[in-house]
């Protein structure tokens, strides 16, 4: 088991720094919380609260980039009127999973339209870090395919009736994190991105064609991220004069934002914890980055 979990944390951490509509018939539905506004009553002139039921609908989505078919996930409140931003979500080295949809609902229910792509093609998921590591480098060491892969899914995000296709942002994890980064800095359209427990040293470096709003939140005590990479990163943002935060979250390490994170690293021996005051943090972050964007 100790070779097992020393191969593993080599793979990642050698990732991680080596990195330089056609909807199917399945619909998926469920109610939330009512959320609340107020409006002015007609007949008194007072403030009166008025209950609005949040509707979320999530839809399985199957697209293509070249030859590859992409499954995807998207995601909004049906009760909700007009248009919106649209938020781009992009999965952890695992593939696309179930932790990636119910980030996708939760930025639903906050008024967003949100995307849950697929990087690795037919809803491909890895059960094994060795088999993780081989599809984020695929990925990684061909950004051809990966901005391509990338790009359709931003086009259907954009031509959803929902979404006001001149407003949308991109998150990511782990290899997701490194990807929505990797794709500001190579000049995609976003208003803003956010990386959680991410790589940052990338494949495409930030320069002057980076315009998005930029957002890193990640572990103090991440093994897997260096500190020289950090402070290379630093650099060349501020370099670049780009609108930045990172934040390093205090004994918080790999995968703090995922409550599946505790169950995996025991299984592979790795390093990996949720811990909830880093996730909950981090997720205020993001809701302020995306209100000052949109």
């Amino acid at each position: 088991m100790q070779n097992l979990s020393l191969k593993s944390s080599q793979i990642m951490k050698s990732f991680l720094n080596a990195m330089p509509y056609t909807l199917l018939a399945s619909f998926f539905f469920y109610a939330c919380g009512p959320s609340s506004s107020q409006e002015t009553d007609q007949g008194t002139g007072e403030a009166v609260e008025v209950i609005e039921e949040v509707s979320i609908r999530g839809e399985e989505v199957s697209y293509t980039a070249d030859t590859t078919n992409l499954r995807g996930y998207i995601v909004y409140d049906q009760n909700q009127e007009g248009k919106r931003p649209g938020v781009i979500v992009v999965h952890e080295w695992w593939g696309h999973n179930q932790y990636v949809r119910e980030r996708a609902d939760m930025l639903a229910e906050l008024g967003y339209t949100a995307l849950a792509l697929d990087m690795f093609g037919d809803g491909v998921l890895a059960e094994h870090p060795d088999d993780a590591g081989k599809l984020a480098n695929m990925i990684m060491s061909n950004l051809d395919m990966g901005m391509a892969r990338f790009d359709a899914a931003m086009d259907l995000l954009k031509a959803h009736p929902t979404v006001d296709p001149e407003k949308i942002a991109a998150i990511g994890y782990c290899f997701g994190g490194s990807v929505v980064l990797t794709m500001a800095n190579s000049g995609r359209d976003l208003d803003a991105v956010a990386a959680f427990h991410s790589g940052v040293q990338l494949p495409v470096m930030p320069g002057e064609d980076l315009k998005a709003k930029v957002l890193v939140c990640n572990g103090a005590d991440d093994p897997f991220i260096s500190q020289e990479s950090v402070t290379a990163f630093k650099v060349t943002m501020d370099a670049a004069g780009a609108d930045y935060q990172y934040i390093a979250y205090p004994g918080a390490v790999h995968a703090f934002t995922s409550k599946y994170a505790d169950e995996t690293g025991e299984k592979f021996d790795m390093p990996l914890k949720y811990q909830k005051e880093a996730d909950e943090a981090s997720w205020e972050e993001l809701q302020q980055l995306l209100e000052s964007v949109f």
